[in-house]
């Protein structure tokens, strides 16, 4: 079969052995123990080898594995760094490439989306795709556009045509369905890792990342919101259908290049930019880009950052909420009790459990280290040291976040700032960010 579900009792078989698998080496490995994150919990060898056979698989299938897998890949910084390694290759891959589908494939789904003389509206399409990702692939082709060009020039474009996969919102189900039963072993990897909120929500977002015409009119907003940016570039929808997408081709350095060799120079402006990226989006577009891994990004010839991929966004038309940059300046300026009462007032501390407000100050003075000061560089260490404190249960930090809630209302802000800042470790970029905050979240006033 040529179409994403393949055989579903083949893609079954192979995610439902993960936890099989892991079981026999959890026997295996029992007397065992090493330094690290994970000491008290399971050895360094099972932790690698399990995370080697999870990405092996997750690799092997689209859909919501695929998906999955990349949504995970941002937070890679924060592990081990002997089990980080070992597998640190194969999640660029999931970052950047999947199996392709046959031509007569493509063909077939472009034929059904733009109908049957949809080479008419091509000068060159290339078969072979320029890049995959969990529901679709990309190719690159040149467009013949009526609209584009001075008078007597060529109406060519170079142009990306992204193609859903057939079957794709059935494979994405399935997948999340049986992800949702490994939650054990990405405790393995990376103990106090909860995986069930993230599955959550990605299973509540398929259906708009389904959607190309959806994607299609998000990408418009942000392109109207950043036309003529001296430091953004969004590239402009050419043509939309349920399952093609046809937009401007972006050239330029992928970020999982620059992280694995970019100079200082290159990730510190790389990161800069997604953090100006991130940061005013929801002022200006009133969306965020919920999709914040290095395959969606690339730095320009001429500086800018282009932004690729808008099926996944967060409707934001009343921008960041107010709270958020509130709360972190009365932090900045220790006002325990400001702060308590801050985030009783939005559900994260529950209205009648006493918290202590110096503690509380204690748990966050670490995570907001990046903006405590004028720059700040991000390291796979810092986000390493910051997980062993608020995963190890002996901690303070871990006692006292057990007193914490995330309302639903946050789950995407949260997830995408944790996915931005695992990227800014991978790059280890320094930059401004109290800056960059100041200007763009509400409610964080200069810091004296």
């Amino acid at each position: 079969m040529t179409d994403i579900p393949r055989r579903a009792v083949s893609r079954t078989a192979k995610l439902a052995a993960l936890p099989l698998g892991f079981a026999g080496r959890t026997v295996l490995g029992m007397g065992k123990r090493v330094t690290g994150l994970a000491s008290d919990v399971i050895s360094a060898e099972i932790q690698q080898r399990t995370a080697e056979q999870l990405f092996s698989v997750l690799g092997q299938l689209k859909g919501g594995a695929m998906k999955f897998g990349q949504a995970l890949s941002v937070f890679e910084a924060a592990l081990p760094e002997e089990i980080a390694g070992p597998y640190r290759q194969a999640l660029t891959k999931l970052q950047e490439a999947a199996p392709p589908l046959p031509a007569a494939t493509v063909h077939k789904v472009l034929a059904e989306q733009l109908g049957p003389d949809w080479r008419d509206r091509f000068v060159e399409f290339n078969d072979t795709p320029a890049a995959a990702a969990s529901i679709g692939q990309v190719h690159r082709a040149i467009w013949r556009d009526p609209g584009y060009g001075p008078a007597g020039a060529p109406n060519h474009r170079d142009v990306a045509v992204k193609i859903q996969y057939p079957g794709a919102g059935d494979a994405l189900l399935a997948d999340l369905k049986q992800l949702s039963r490994l939650g054990g072993m990405f405790r393995a990897i990376q103990p106090g890792l909860d995986v069930k909120p993230l599955l959550a929500e990605l299973r509540e977002r398929i259906t708009e990342e389904l959607d190309y015409e959806l994607e299609a009119e998000s990408q418009r907003a942000f392109a109207a919101a950043y036309e003529d940016d001296p430091e953004i570039f969004i590239p402009e929808v050419l043509d939309a259908s349920p399952r093609v997408l046809i937009t401007e081709w972006v050239q330029g350095t992928p970020l999982a290049q620059i992280i694995r060799e970019g100079t200082e120079e290159q990730r510190d402006e790389a990161g800069r930019l997604m953090a100006v990226l991130h940061l005013s989006a929801p002022m200006r577009a009133g969306l965020l880009h919920a999709d914040p891994h290095p395959g969606n990004f690339r730095l320009l010839s001429d500086g800018r950052l282009g932004v690729i991929d808008f099926g996944a966004v967060a409707r934001m038309p009343e921008g960041t909420p107010e709270p958020i940059g509130r709360i972190a300046a009365l932090a900045l300026r220790e006002d325990a009790e400001g702060v308590v009462a801050g985030l009783r007032e939005e559900g994260f501390v529950n209205a009648t459990e006493p918290i202590d407000g110096e503690a509380l100050l204690d748990f966050l003075r670490p995570m907001l280290e990046p903006i405590a000061s004028d720059e700040f560089r991000f390291t796979r260490a810092w986000l390493r040291a910051e997980a062993a404190r608020l995963a190890n249960p002996r901690s303070p930090a871990h006692q006292l976040g057990r007193q914490l809630n995330l309302p639903p209302s946050y789950l995407m802000i949260h997830r995408v700032t944790l996915g931005s800042i695992g990227v800014l470790c991978q790059l280890e970029a320094k930059a401004p960010y109290r800056a960059i905050l100041e200007r763009w979240l509400p409610g964080f006033a200069p810091v004296a």
